[in-house]
């Protein structure tokens, strides 16, 4: 489905008692495509408890859980030169789809994305293999230029800041430079640790170069997938140790050069090694980092837990994971959901996000002779056509259903907060919920659901099937009809 106009929505807010007024979502059967409803006159009242539905969701409004920073994507060198494109050749379609992806204002028709991974050099998906400095040797980092990265990288981070001005900006490297390496090459090969100083001081440098361009970073990791080298594409293997190494030497550099409050995020890989390489990083240099990030190619989501059972004082966060071309819509939509935007979240991550934020139709640009896609090719969030038009793919919805649920409803305000829920009955029902405090003391704190019905097949046979559930919020209780799909829906309540 091609959008082309952002529409401003009003909603309605709740006057005197807790009413469940705004709803948005997502069917398996695509009647309803990230549709927003606000109930009007006619909202769902919280009332005097009775019997359960066939599910009930049970709401602990007083655990509390992390903070949440939001969900998005990552914006390649690929996916900016096709937005880049499109501005040119049709600029109110790209505004469009800007405003769709990124406006966070209350009231809005947008996913409002707040996350967004921007690689530091080249990568798969890249016009070609770069880093900020591919002069040999040059320990002293004098040929450095953070304008390797081509220009309409930046240009479309400005308009997207220029549109969302709450985005967690998280920069991330695929390689060292070359001459660091063992391979002589960015594509794959091992870092050269007598190296960790100078590359401390490129990452540094890399800091400097967005600060420079007006971008402000919120968090940077050091290296993508360090388990993994691959001879087609950018990539580099750096053992925990060393990790720490460098992560102990740039945060001192951080902390000395005006950077103190951007993040360091370690590991950035798969869920499989959850208890081994994040957990020694810890150990080894825990102090100079905020946490860990996780990847979905190998391993299952509850793997986060071992990590947060080490060390439930660092934060977790997901920061990966690429839909293929040619795969089943909604069987994509329900892992997504059960997997990244509700169980990474349930799993104490902080946000999550996809790979590549726009693509064509074909999984391109590629980087020349990458295999770093399988199947039909990797799939972008948003599709960009050659003929200026644009279509979003069902990354899209699975990230923008998490992101109405977070999202500040006051300008400035506090991002959601995951609080307690747990399902009785039909175990069909996937849930995590929220509560989003507000910029005034007085004003009424805003809950939120995310409900995946997953209840499609019925004994072997293709039958969806609506819930009919109960939710309990504060002794009181409200009655609601699940499709089959994903339901994102808001209610308020008095501040505690």
């Amino acid at each position: 489905m091609l959008r082309s106009v952002a529409v401003s929505l009003s909603l309605a807010l709740p006057i005197a008692s807790q009413q469940i007024y705004d709803i948005w979502s997502t069917t398996w059967q695509r009647d309803n495509l990230f549709t927003y409803k606000n109930l009007g006159s006619s909202p769902i009242n919280f009332v005097t408890p009775g019997s359960t539905g066939t599910s009930d969701i049970q709401v602990n409004d007083t655990t509390y859980y992390q903070d949440i920073i939001g969900f998005g994507a990552s914006l390649t060198d690929s996916s900016a030169k096709l937005l880049s494109e499109l501005k040119s050749q049709n600029s109110n379609q790209y505004w469009s789809l800007i405003n769709y992806l990124f406006d966070p204002t209350d009231g809005a028709d947008a996913a409002a994305m707040t996350y967004l991974r921007v690689p530091l050099g080249a990568t798969d998906f890249s016009a070609s293999a770069y880093t900020y400095d591919d002069t040999s040797g040059d320990t002293s980092l004098s040929a450095f230029s953070i304008d390797a990265t081509p220009s309409y990288v930046f240009s479309t981070l400005a308009d997207i800041l220029s549109v969302n001005s709450v985005l967690k900006i998280h920069v991330c490297p695929w390689s060292p430079p070359g001459w660091m390496k063992d391979g002589g090459s960015i594509d794959g090969g091992k870092f050269y640790t007598s190296f960790t100083s100078t590359y401390a001081n490129y990452l540094l440098k890399a800091l400097q170069g967005f600060q420079a361009k007006g971008i402000p970073v919120w968090a940077i990791s050091l290296q993508n997938e360090p388990q993994n080298s691959n001879p087609t594409y950018p990539s580099a293997l750096i053992g925990a140790y060393w990790e720490g190494q460098l992560g102990d030497q740039l945060r001192t550099l951080m902390n000395d050069n005006g950077f103190a409050d951007t993040l360091i995020i370690g590991y950035e890989h798969n869920w499989d090694d959850a208890g081994a390489y994040p957990v020694q990083l810890m150990e080894d240099a825990g102090a100079a980092f905020d946490g860990v990030a996780f990847h979905c190619y190998a391993g299952t989501v509850g793997e986060q837990e071992t990590f947060h059972s080490a060390y439930p004082d660092k934060n977790v966060y997901f920061t990966e994971c690429s839909g293929t071309i040619g795969s089943d819509w909604w069987s994509d939509i329900k892992w997504y959901m059960s997997n990244i935007f509700i169980g990474t979240v349930n799993n104490w991550a902080r946000n999550g996000a996809m790979w590549n934020l726009a693509l064509d139709g074909s999984g391109q640009p590629e980087l020349p002779g990458s295999n770093s896609c399988g199947g039909g090719g990797c799939r972008g969030v948003v599709q960009v056509n050659s003929n200026g038009t644009w279509s979003v793919n069902q990354e899209f919805y699975a990230i923008a259903q998490a992101s109405k649920a977070v999202v500040p409803k006051d300008s400035g305000g506090p991002f959601g907060q995951r609080i307690g829920v747990s399902v009785g009955g039909n175990q069909a029902l996937v849930v995590a919920a929220f509560v989003t405090r507000r910029a005034s003391s007085s004003d009424w704190w805003r809950y939120s659901l995310v409900v995946l019905n997953q209840n499609d097949d019925n004994n072997g046979t293709w039958d969806p099937v609506d819930i009919s559930a109960t939710i309990e919020f504060k002794g009181k209780q409200a009655s609601y009809t699940f499709p089959v799909g994903v339901t994102t829906l808001w209610w308020y309540a008095a501040p505690e």
